[in-house]
């Protein structure tokens, strides 16, 4: 009787230490201090913890992140007025150029760090630090900085009375420029690393989710027209002009298709800038350049149809040229930026990113057969056109021969 209480009492204890390692990992003590709160943050295994004593606005905090790269940076800080990075008054922590000994510095980051415009370079904060902040290797002074090494960031701000919503942001990078630390990753788990906390209740401000149905709009809508219409409608002309029995239909089909598909990703389009602007501090650099391409593209192809000369117009062959190498580059530039905007949207591994993937690869399948049985058609044409001149001369010969 008393082993099987053991064994019940062993399974609770493995049951409740597996339930708090799961619901938690953040980090409320260090070698020197313990705080009241902590907080594990959603992106990057970030946590933070603190200790506020409102009686005097004093905030006692520590952030504790980890490195990407032994020559990488790690940054935590606060914001005053917004969550985003834009303004943010941080401190990054990196291993010394020269001695390769763990430093850190304060930086404030301005527009100009968002744009890339120059270096980021460390000037003094205009936070008050009642004392010198620290950072440590979390784990021992022996801890080296390596790929996947804790960092633990220290400070004690003197807030405002009152004050007890701030707005924490954190981030990292794979390399530093002399005391310069560079751009970090751009996926959209690095970019959503912001959080609102009121320190005096630990409560965590809720991400708005006003926004996921327009990003599933704009997705949608663009992956309908950008990644697919467009393409089918380049396959319609491409292939289907060439059956005479289809007559002038395949004309009709590939305009149809393609104002469709370029009105739907205009739709798309808008939604995209609308939501950029909804989304301050966030810059996909790559996708939002590919998308404003493939909307030039797309319009000035659509334009080219009312420009269209006659078959008979000395510009025709010009106008079709254009026509061509417009279309196939919106076609090329819509697809990759598909792609794209699944990776923007953290869907890499989605099933709708493979979805879109078999429709696609379903289109290039369709595109390889027809170009197969247009090469053969081609083939058996040019070989009859053989024949019938071979014939013919034949014929003329013979008959010289006869007259003769």
């Amino acid at each position: 009787m008393n082993m099987k209480k053991m064994m019940m009492s062993l399974l609770l204890l493995l049951h409740n230490l597996a339930k708090s390692a799961s619901s938690s990992h953040c980090i409320s003590s260090t070698s020197s201090k313990t705080f009241e709160r902590c907080m594990t943050l959603p992106t990057q295994q970030a946590s933070i913890a603190w200790t506020y004593r409102p009686h005097n606005a004093t905030l006692e905090v520590a952030f504790f992140g980890s490195f990407i790269s032994p020559s990488g940076w790690v940054g935590w800080g606060i914001n005053p007025t917004s969550p985003e990075m834009t303004g943010t008054r941080a401190l990054v922590a990196f291993p010394d150029p020269n001695s390769g000994q763990l430093v850190l510095l304060p930086y404030i980051l301005d527009p100009t760090v968002k744009f890339q415009k120059g270096p980021l370079l460390s000037r003094p904060l205009d936070l008050h630090l009642l004392s010198s902040s620290s950072a440590a290797l979390y784990g021992g002074r022996m801890a080296t900085i390596h790929s996947g090494a804790t960092i633990q960031i220290y400070a004690t701000i003197k807030l405002s009375p009152n004050k007890t919503k701030l707005h924490f942001t954190w981030n990292r990078g794979l390399y530093v420029q002399g005391y310069s630390p560079t751009i970090h990753p751009t996926t959209l788990n690095d970019l959503a690393s912001t959080a609102t906390i009121d320190i005096l209740s630990g409560a965590a401000a809720k991400s708005s989710s006003h926004l996921k149905p327009l990003k599933l709009t704009h997705g949608l809508l663009n992956a309908m027209s950008w990644g697919f219409l467009l393409p089918v409608g380049a396959v319609s002309a491409r292939y289907l002009r060439h059956f005479e029995s289809v007559g002038p239909a395949w004309f009709y089909l590939h305009a149809g298709v393609q104002i469709t598909g370029v009105f739907l990703g205009t739709v798309g389009f808008s939604i995209g800038v609308r939501l950029g602007e909804m989304s301050p501090g966030r810059v996909y650099g790559l996708h939002r350049k590919l998308g404003f391409a493939a909307f030039v593209l797309g319009w000035l192809q659509t334009v080219a149809l009312v420009f269209r000369p006659k078959t008979t117009h000395k510009l025709r062959k010009y106008w079709k040229s254009y026509h061509h190498f417009v279309g196939y580059a919106c076609v090329v530039l819509g697809v990759v930026n598909c792609f794209q905007g699944f990776q923007v949207m953290g869907e890499s591994g989605s099933y709708a990113l493979l979805g879109y993937s078999v429709c696609l690869a379903t289109l290039i399948g369709v595109c390889v057969a027809l170009e197969v049985n247009s090469w053969v058609v081609f083939c058996r044409k040019a070989k009859e056109e053989k024949i019938k001149r071979e014939g013919l001369f034949g014929n003329v010969v013979s008959d010289k021969t006869t007259r003769g």
